[in-house]
């Protein structure tokens, strides 16, 4: 099919049902591309949102959410999807990619970006700017728990046992922005990194529903590690996981995964999701001893006004002093201060 012959418009009110029926449809569409999150960015992060899809006579044949995120500090760029670990074209056919990613050039030139960015999965525009930078990593999970801690490489099923022996348990949690979210909160500040608000996990909740779980670990009634995952057809994806100073001590974040993995794999899930990472960073390695193999995202970058491929990481040498003081920022000081330079970074 000639892409000429596509219908490509922004998504409208009353649209919303039919978008999400596509995505729960299309083999290449993932939990990011639901249109929960167009809501999401534009209430807690207050972005412009422009969420495209591709029609013809056939019916819906692809979707592109695209946000517009402006900064001072990070640039101005046009992107699918910030916040998220994926993104770009999810299409049935070639035509209906290449009119969603012709328009969406169109509209990062019309909204004078510095560049669009692509959150591929899959290998797409090898004429526009990427690199390997980030990987992601998943793997089968078998009904039988006893398979599934096999799998675990000998030294991380020695902790997920040491945990157990520490007394920790697990606990479902459906207030993903009190425990969860304070555990997370103080996780990240103890890596230098801002934190989302509060707002962000109450709103994930109240959007996603029960596709939105978290789960804590207790020692002694104190939680000391938390994971707020999704799920997604047959997927799990542990998203927004952390633990106190004394969890890695505990084997807390080891059994952490373990619990979750057996949970999900009582809920039906087959796939664990464990998201992306950046090369040579502790979650990287953390992934691959827990027994899964990294495989690159094919993140791509149509520069528009910029004349090089953005910089926007921890592991930019030019923010590891500001990484530095962070970390040593009283918890409510840097729960205050984090959401203003968080929904910049996406």
């Amino acid at each position: 099919m000639n892409p000429e012959a596509m219908d490509v418009h922004l998504l409208a009110s009353g649209e919303e049902e039919i978008w999400e029926q596509f995505v729960a449809l299309c083999p290449e569409a993932t939990f990011f591309h639901r249109v929960g999150w167009k809501q999401i960015t534009e209430k807690v992060f207050g972005h412009q949102t422009y969420y495209l899809w591709a029609r013809s006579s056939e019916g819906v044949r692809g979707v592109l959410p695209l946000v517009h995120v402006r900064s001072r500090l990070f640039g101005n760029a046009l992107v699918s999807t910030p916040f998220c670990v994926y993104g770009g074209v999810a299409a049935l056919d070639e035509a209906a990619r290449l009119a969603l990613e012709s328009r969406a050039e169109t509209l990062a030139r019309d909204l004078k970006v510095g560049w669009l960015e692509c959150r591929n999965s899959l290998p797409r525009r090898a004429e526009w700017a990427g690199k390997p930078f980030y990987f992601t990593f998943r793997k089968r999970i078998e009904p039988n728990p006893e398979a599934n801690l096999l799998a675990i490489p000998r030294k991380q099923r020695a902790e997920v046992r040491r945990g157990a022996q520490n007394g920790l348990i697990s606990l479902l949690d459906n207030h993903v922005d009190g425990q969860c979210f304070d555990v997370y909160s103080e996780s990240v500040r103890n890596l230098g990194t801002p934190v989302f608000p509060r707002a962000l996990f109450r709103a994930l909740k109240e959007t996603f529903g029960d596709d939105c779980e978290g789960l804590r670990i207790e020692q002694n009634g104190k939680t000391v590690s938390s994971v707020v995952s999704f799920y997604f057809r047959d997927q799990v994806l542990p998203y927004y996981g952390g633990g106190v100073r004394e969890a890695r001590a505990l084997g807390a974040m080891a059994f952490m995964y373990w619990e979750l993995m057996t949970r999900a794999a009582d809920r039906g899930a087959r796939v664990f999701d464990f998201g992306r990472s950046k090369q040579g960073s502790g979650s990287f390695d953390f992934k691959k001893y827990y027994g899964f193999t990294p495989e690159p995202l094919h993140y791509r970058y149509c520069l528009v006004q910029a004349k090089s491929l953005p910089e926007i990481n921890t592991m930019n040498p030019k923010y590891q002093m500001f990484i530095r003081l962070w970390k040593h920022l009283p918890l409510p000081v840097a729960e205050r201060l984090g959401p203003l330079l968080s929904r910049h970074l996406g």
